[in-house]
């Protein structure tokens, strides 16, 4: 009763702020949100999606045999579950092998490394390749080097990942992963190894897509542990002429079909306008997938069955939405936005959980700056599960982020991701590394979200845009 009395209020305060918007919650709704919290916080559903995905389908990469297995799963667990729509849409998602990837340093000392291949990266010559390394802080400091120092070498780009509840160290090391690569080569650089793009002291390296150019010769590109990174840093503090032995034999195999999997909850009054809460299916080959992002498509998966079992509907439909392909650059989300353009305008709201299972702290809109305080009033049942109303800096999540320049309004529900960049793309995202407590108060926090905003009468567009909405977590993982 505290916490009901609690959110009543918070809701009446902003109720009396606002008075362009119709933002009084009706007691119903507030009642309904309330269970939709203690269902989700008793329930065991969504633990046991994440458990059946990691062990009965495991690693998935977008493109491979998995991958089909995973949509084969979700579309049978969604039926099962009893949604009044299940359905699956194409994808045309590229295929991409790791193979193997070694590493040492030859001299001054030899030493072994642990690598792995960046997402997307050639493999280098069968014999594999040996060659200097020329050590870069970051990626601008390559950017600004001499060619002349850099030809022929082997780039390593030493960022440090700063740890951040918001991860936003991430987006500041990120790009040497994504983009190292077309700078080291327009120098003349053989291949790129960077340090791993996490915050952990494991001796695991962590994976992810990078990119290559049109036009620019395409070179190797590894991750190396940050153990590694530590160990190359004492050895050039004693000979600056370290030099790297290097093999990868990843190879791209054209493309293939997968699917975004989807589930509906019809609505009851207005069906036919949206409400999406989504995450994605695939995940990297490393470990099994579970924070990246199982976690989420259990999430999404139990906050809807928790309104599909509703003795009533909400006004709007509630559609979840597990996207194909996100890790290898948002083919799923891009995809769904192409197919489903002639219905945008009818999306009230999308949301995507992908950054683990940490629990949800703050929700953020992107929505037109007028009805920023009246969506916060019909928001407020969340506070109760300890999400503070937060910005208008929204980007929905990395499949979502594709929406908002269509006019689609977005939330992102902000998780408590300290540790996430500790098992990101690596062996060790495993299932263990997910509290079920947790995982239950994102479910709840989810449920709450899309049925209040399936109920809501505030009109969200046009969306607020400009520069200083930017995202806190980038687009792109």
């Amino acid at each position: 009763m505290k916490i009901y009395r609690r959110t009543l209020l918070v809701s009446l305060f902003f109720t009396g702020l606002v008075g362009c918007q119709n933002t009084q919650l009706e007691e119903p709704n507030i009642k309904i949100t309330k269970q939709l919290q203690q269902s989700a916080l008793t329930s065991p559903l969504a633990y046991d999606l994440v458990e059946s995905l990691t062990v009965e389908v495991g690693p998935r990469l977008a493109g491979s045999n998995k991958d089909l297995v995973a949509v084969r799963w979700a579309e049978n667990k969604l039926i099962k579950l009893g949604f009044d729509k299940v359905y699956k849409e194409a994808v045309q998602v590229p295929v991409w092998s790791r193979g193997e990837a070694r590493a040492k340093v030859i001299s001054p000392f030899s030493q072994p490394l642990v690598i792995t291949a960046l997402g997307g990266s050639i493999a280098t010559p069968k014999e594999g390749l040996r060659a200097p390394i020329i050590r870069f802080d970051t990626l601008e400091s390559l950017k600004l080097a001499d060619k002349s120092d850099v030809d022929g070498k082997i780039v390593f780009i030493d960022h440090i990942t700063e740890r951040h509840k918001t991860g936003k160290g991430y987006g500041k090391t990120v790009g040497g992963r994504s983009r190292g690569a077309i700078s080291a080569s327009q120098k003349g650089a053989k291949a790129i190894v960077i340090r791993s793009i996490g915050t952990d002291h494991d001796r695991m390296a962590h994976t992810g897509m990078m990119r290559y150019k049109d036009g620019v010769a395409k070179i190797p590109a590894a991750a190396m542990s940050n153990p590694d990174a530590d160990l190359i840093n004492l050895i050039l503090k004693r000979d600056p002429n370290v030099v790297l032995d290097l093999f990868i034999s990843s190879q791209s195999h054209g493309f293939a079909t997968s699917y975004n999997v989807i589930a509906e909850v019809t609505g009851n009054s207005k069906p036919d306008e949206i409400v999406l809460i989504g995450a994605h299916l695939d995940s990297w080959d490393e470990g099994t997938g579970a924070i990246d992002d199982g976690a989420g498509v259990a999430i999404v998966t139990a906050a809807g069955k928790l309104i599909q079992d509703l003795p009533q509907k909400p006004a709007r439909t509630v559609r979840v939405v597990l996207f194909a392909a996100e890790e290898v650059g948002l083919v799923g989300g891009k995809a769904y936005a192409k197919a489903h353009k002639n219905e945008l305008e009818k999306h009230y709201i999308a949301a995507e959980s992908d950054f683990g299972a940490g629990r949800i702290y703050q929700i953020d809109y992107r929505v037109n700056e007028s009805a920023l305080e009246a969506i916060h009033a019909v928001s407020s049942p969340m506070v109760g599960n300890g999400v503070t109303l937060g910005s208008n800096t929204a980007s929905g999540g990395p499949d979502v982020s594709v929406l908002p320049k269509q006019g689609v309004p977005v939330a992102s529900l902000r998780q408590d991701g300290h540790d996430y960049f500790d098992y990101h793309h690596t062996p060790n995202d495993t299932l263990d590394k997910i509290d079920p407590m947790a995982l239950q108060q994102n479910v709840a926090a989810y449920a709450q979200f899309a049925y209040l905003m399936a109920q809501s009468e505030v009109e969200l567009r046009p969306i607020t845009t400009g520069a200083n909405l930017k995202p806190v977590i980038i687009e792109a993982k």
